[in-house]
């Protein structure tokens, strides 16, 4: 064989051989485009997945957030206090109640009138009177659901009620009223009507009197004193029997007071400013 027809032969073999190279190589690109084909049409086929399109997570309501709850604590229960002082001359006071004294006392009055020329209040008269007097003490009244917040109760007189100058100091009475109040409701028809604050320590008495209680017109702290029959006429007489004057809040009576014994002093006026006063008592317990 020659030279020529040789080479022919080796082209020829390796031209085979290039081309069945090349065919292979061209299936295996038409699978892989078609592999690639799938593979996007499989993508778009699926929805694209992304953190908006994914469903949103449940919101807690208001009802569901639990809410921190304080623990009660426990404080130390205070015993309760009574706002009224408990007096430590209280059962002291109570011995000295149903005593009774009696004795004198000198009372001096001083009259004033306004009969002066400019019509001013003047003092137109004074008087002094020995008179037989008793004081007496006892429980503290009670009426209507109350009581008297006095130690004792009190009832002092200076003489005849009808005598010029006569004294007389209630420190309470119980006075009767309608038993139903202005609605028709029911009501307790007793009245506790308190004149006098009375403060009694270590055998001393310090008394004020409070309240007259003229607005209830159950006026018992009285001074007798007659009435002229004309204003400022003096020489045409006085109305007979005299004529019991209201004695103003103010009205003192003050001293020692005990088991034995009295020895008061009283000073006032009356609501209208006619009558001064002032007296002494001395008692005996009996």
């Amino acid at each position: 064989m020659s030279k020529t027809v040789r080479g022919r032969a080796v082209a020829l073999i390796c031209t085979g051989l290039l081309c069945a190279s090349l065919t292979g190589c061209g299936n295996d690109g038409a699978a892989t485009a078609d592999a690639s084909t799938a593979s996007a049409s499989t993508l778009a086929s699926s929805p694209p997945t992304s953190a908006s399109a994914s469903a949103p997570e449940p919101t807690p309501t208001v009802s569901e957030v639990p809410t921190p709850t304080e623990t009660p604590t426990e404080e130390p229960a205070t015993p309760a206090t009574s706002d009224e002082p408990v007096s430590a001359d209280s059962s002291e006071a109570s011995a000295l109640w149903g005593k009774a004294y009696s004795g004198t006392a000198s009372v001096s009055v001083d009259i004033y009138d306004y009969c002066s020329t400019d019509g001013s209040r003047r003092l137109a008269d004074s008087r002094t009177y020995s008179m037989n007097s008793t004081l007496n003490l006892s429980r503290p009244r009670t009426g209507g659901g109350e009581t008297e917040s006095n130690p004792f109760s009190m009832l002092f007189a200076a003489g005849n009620p009808s005598q010029p100058g006569a004294v007389s100091f209630w420190s309470s009475s119980v006075s009767t009223t309608s038993g139903q109040d202005l609605a028709g409701n029911p009501r307790d028809p007793n009245l506790l009507l308190t004149y006098w604050n009375i403060d009694w320590s270590d055998g001393e008495l310090d008394a004020r009197l409070t309240d007259p209680h003229t607005q209830q017109a159950v006026v018992l702290n009285l001074l007798n004193w007659p009435s002229l029959l004309v204003a400022c006429r003096s020489d045409l007489g006085q109305l007979p029997g005299g004529f019991p004057h209201a004695l103003a809040a103010g009205t003192t009576f003050a001293g020692r007071l005990d088991g034995s014994g009295a020895s008061l002093s009283a000073e006032g006026s009356t609501v209208d400013g006619a009558v001064a006063f002032r007296f002494k008592f001395d008692g005996t317990a009996s």
